[in-house]
């Protein structure tokens, strides 16, 4: 390893695609990968099933990360995941060790993989803009584009919720929003390698329900009622995951379970096509339909110029 980098290489995808058992062999196979796995649900500590969260075992095989950082409880955001995987990455290289990444969930690989600066959260500024907001967001707009006209210019004048944003950012830092770079309307030189896995829409969409199906035999339900139970409330952030909001209606409102499946498995399904189109946008993707390509692909970069990163 050299000062200030080491190797890595990301394997990205829809849910249910297969990246997580693709990974697990990968690392198992080659001996000196960590897996740090870039999904925003999997922080949570308790919330395992429906995350499909490595198990025990797993993880006594291969050296995961970014799993468990946080209880349910806590708020979490992409600035504060972003120093987390910062701070893990070193370590896996100071141990000498390839960093594989490994997850769907595409902003916070956007913020790892592209080093992406971020701006902080001023929840005062936010809490009062809300509020007017709510009566004149058209005064909103107008203030922003004489802030700032180069945000305004981006989004549209009806968008509430990323004219809330911009303008906290530009009153809460004392610098306009767009200074911080186009973001994620942009694709740079790639930083670090990406692999993509992918399978066929009505494959996926089988693999999807068939999972859940599985995940509530192994006890899901029973993890979503002790997660409701517990003295601390779930966050919002931790109430939106995918399978667990679902299930939460039949565990706290009384809904009906089977009716409560089926509309985790179609949020499920429509998650998967949000991070497809997601990850369809950046070009600098290298996609495989077949596992084995993809292994023998990521195996390739990690042995060459292009699986070394710098910070």
């Amino acid at each position: 390893m050299t000062d200030g980098g080491g190797r890595a290489v990301a394997l990205v995808g829809a849910t249910a695609s297969g990246k997580s058992a693709l990974a697990h062999r990968f690392a198992v196979d080659r001996g000196d990968v960590s897996i740090l796995c870039v999904d925003a649900m999997s922080v949570y500590r308790g919330m395992d099933i429906a995350t499909a969260k490595a198990t025990p075992e797993e993880r006594r095989e291969v050296d995961y990360r970014l799993l468990d950082l946080v209880d349910p409880s806590e708020e979490f955001t992409v600035a504060r995941f972003q120093r987390f995987a910062r701070e893990q990455v070193r370590d896996v290289w100071r141990n000498g060790r390839a960093a594989l990444y490994v997850g769907g969930t595409g902003l916070y690989g956007r913020a790892v993989l592209d080093n992406l600066e971020i701006p902080g959260q001023y929840p005062d500024a936010r809490k009062e803009i809300e509020a007017r907001a709510e009566v004149d967001l058209a005064g909103l707009y107008d203030e922003l584009a004489r802030l700032d006209p180069l945000a305004a210019s981006r989004m549209e004048p009806t968008n509430a919720r990323r004219i809330v944003r911009a303008l906290e950012v530009t009153l809460g830092s004392g610098r306009p929003f767009s200074s911080y770079g186009e973001g994620l309307l942009s694709y740079g030189p790639a930083r670090v390698v990406q692999v993509g896995l992918r399978c066929e829409l009505s494959e996926l969409d089988e693999r999807i329900e068939r999972r859940f199906r599985q995940w509530m035999d192994e006890g899901l339900l029973d993890e979503v009622t002790r997660l409701a139970s517990a003295p601390a409330p779930l966050s919002r952030s931790a109430r939106q995951a995918v399978g667990y909001r679902e299930l939460l209606r039949h565990v706290e409102l009384g809904e009906d379970l089977e009716r409560c499946v089926v509309d985790a498995v179609t949020q499920s399904r429509r998650l998967a096509r949000r991070q497809r189109s997601w990850f369809n946008r950046d070009p600098r993707i290298v996609w495989f339909d077949d596992p084995d390509e993809a292994s023998r692909y990521l195996e390739a970069v990690l042995n060459g110029a292009d699986g070394f990163v710098r910070e």
